[in-house]
């Protein structure tokens, strides 16, 4: 393989491209928003910045990881002569199948198709074309420069080469691959999920506040981050979508979202990314800590 397509200039969109091409392989990132590609090439960059000012990397591999990516608009000339695409939109089935019905149609007929869906059955998704032994799920972790994991999610139909190639394909970018089966949740959010909905209702029934919570978690755990700041960084709808997701599969009321999620996300309080969630991420916010590291 020497050409991936990344659909999505996201967090973990341009965290895949980022990866793959610091790891020599031409990169065609693909986002329908010229300012959502900017973005995600200027986040890149930053990472970059860091990884050089920590010395893991030099100038010329920066210089050269940013050339190794060419961003597109338009899907169907960005998944042109491309040997893997890797789907990293908006966690939502009705969209991702409609992208895979429309790859299936534009993509040359070896090319693989894998999605970074974090829930979604791989099975369904492959279903929507006429390749589904060529559709494999690659769960890459958040941060995806720094993480190692990568869940190598099988659907029914998915072939051993196809699993094979996926798996050695992630050792080549210094990743840890993990062969599951195409369940729920696979093994990640089925087991994360159901602890920070567990979290959001120790909230929700007062047994303690957030601060509180998390630090008992980080603490008395050894977590390095607690489950209801680790639910802002995903993003609640983000939590809230694998939870319902788990919930239709599984017809378990153990995987219901906590009504205090529900609201959450209804008003707009999505974590990190909204500026709010069960902390305060606004910018009044981080000027009040800047001033009292000063005062």
């Amino acid at each position: 393989m020497k050409t991936i397509a990344v659909i999505g200039a996201g967090t973990m969109g341009n965290g895949i491209a980022h990866v793959f091409a610091q790891h020599n392989f031409t990169v065609h990132l693909i986002d329908i928003s010229e300012t959502a590609l900017e973005k995600g090439l200027a986040t890149i960059a930053k990472n970059l910045d860091r990884m050089l000012a920590k010395e893991k990397i030099t100038e010329a591999e920066k210089a050269t990881t940013l050339q190794n990516i060419t961003t597109f608009t338009s899907m169907e000339n960005g998944v042109k002569n491309v040997d893997l695409v890797v789907e990293a939109a908006t966690e939502n089935v009705d969209l991702k199948l409609k992208i895979f019905t429309q790859l299936d149609e534009i993509c040359d007929a070896k090319t693989i198709l894998a999605t970074n869906t974090s829930s979604i059955s791989i099975t369904q998704i492959a279903a929507a074309t006429k390749r589904p032994e060529q559709v494999i799920g690659m769960h890459f972790m958040n941060p995806v420069p720094m993480m190692k994991l990568v869940e190598i999610i099988r659907g029914y139909n998915t072939t051993d080469e196809i699993t094979q190639t996926i798996m050695q394909l992630s050792e080549q970018l210094h990743k840890v691959p993990v062969e599951v089966n195409d369940y729920p949740g696979f093994v990640a959010n089925r087991i994360l999920m159901p602890m920070i909905n567990e979290s959001i209702e120790t909230l929700y029934n007062g047994v303690a506040g957030v601060s509180e919570i998390d630090t008992v978690m980080k603490l008395g755990m050894a977590h390095p981050m607690g489950p209801l700041q680790l639910a802002d960084f995903i993003g609640l709808d983000v939590c809230l979508s694998i939870l319902n997701v788990m919930y239709d599969g599984f017809k378990n009321p153990k995987y219901a979202p906590c009504p205090l999620l529900v609201n959450m996300v209804m008003a707009g309080k999505l974590g990190v990314k909204s500026g709010e969630g069960f902390y305060d991420y606004s910018e009044s916010r981080k000027a009040e800590n800047v001033a009292k590291q000063f005062a």
